[in-house]
């Protein structure tokens, strides 16, 4: 695993610690990786809305409805 080091301003660190002092998680590590998976998560969902929509806009039209498209994307974003 690659280490790094790095700054946080004192509004973030002090999260973070709460974070910990909760039990939430074990250690800064460990909840710094949850956020940057939580991020990679959401921008493959961006991305991917962001594919549908790129599609659309180049075929000019589509068979799905608004209520059917509009569903899609929930349940993506909803995991």
């Amino acid at each position: 695993m690659a280490r790094q080091s790095i700054s946080f301003t004192q509004p973030n660190d002090d999260w973070l610690k709460d974070q910990i002092n909760s039990k939430e998680y074990a250690s800064k590590s460990e909840l710094v990786n949850d956020l940057i998976r939580q991020a990679r998560k959401q921008q493959r969902k961006i991305d991917w809305i962001r594919a549908k929509l790129e599609k659309a806009e180049n075929s000019g039209f589509t068979k799905q409805s608004k209520a059917q498209i509009l569903a899609e994307s929930k349940s993506l974003l909803n995991g």
